[in-house]
């Protein structure tokens, strides 16, 4: 398959803080197709207090936008998993096979507090892998922790975690120490791949802008590593560092 694969986007209308409504949804993925984008993976957010949302109810949203999306042109290729807040209602879930995976069940994205990780975290993200899910962790730019260096990471990366760039991040989309940290960690070559984590329509040219930069900063030939090569390895579990 030709094209780059988002890991990471909030389409689905009206379940998080992403789309509001199938239209905002559809102009979302008109956006990504147009700059290069030829399968998006919906990742609604999973998160104990705030989005309170599970696997049934995001399929069900899932299968109406895919309706909708089907009778417009444009349009990428869709998948559903989730963006899973690392806690122990995610963990209930995740051993119950109440999750959302990407698809294939290789691999999963979660997210931490951004100043605060879970407690024995290392654990957790080993025992997905023995299970047979790789923990993919969402934006790690934007975590306190990793804002001075990269080094607080490498436990994670030690038990097989991935890491999955924001590219709005580089453009400062988050602020000034997000972006210094995504500009390190590349320079490092700390990322696995790249995401859009695109929530409005109007991120879009954001996200064109931010790909421009991350050609820039690491070149055409890495970076379609990071958007297409990568994801689609993660996907069907042949990706190693």
């Amino acid at each position: 398959m030709s094209g780059w694969v988002d890991l990471h986007c909030h389409y689905l209308p009206g379940i998080d803080d992403g789309a509001r409504t199938a239209d905002e949804g559809l102009r979302m993925l008109a956006g990504l197709r147009d700059l290069g984008w030829s399968k998006v993976v919906a990742t609604p957010h999973i998160r104990t207090a705030m989005f309170e949302n599970r696997a049934p109810g995001l399929r069900r949203a899932f299968e109406e936008m895919k309706d909708i999306v089907a009778g417009a042109a444009r349009m990428p290729e869709l998948a559903l998993s989730a963006e899973h807040y690392c806690d122990d209602v995610f963990w209930d879930l995740f051993v119950r096979g109440e999750a959302l995976p990407y698809p294939g069940e290789r691999a999963a994205l979660i997210e931490f507090h951004y100043d605060a990780w879970p407690r024995n975290v290392e654990r957790r993200l080993f025992d997905m892998q023995v299970r047979g899910v790789r923990p993919v962790i969402a934006h790690p730019e934007r975590y306190a922790a990793l804002f001075r260096e990269t080094d607080p990471l490498d436990p994670l990366l030690d038990v097989g975690a991935l890491t999955l760039l924001d590219v709005m991040s580089l453009v400062g989309r988050y602020g000034e120490r997000p972006r210094r940290a995504a500009e390190r960690m590349l320079e490092e070559g700390a990322y696995d791949a790249a995401c859009t984590d695109t929530h409005r329509p109007d991120d879009v040219a954001i996200v064109e802008r931010a790909v421009e930069r991350l050609r820039a900063l690491v070149g055409a030939e890495e970076a379609e590593l990071l958007l297409g090569s990568h994801p689609r390895a993660i996907l069907d579990g042949s990706y190693e560092p």
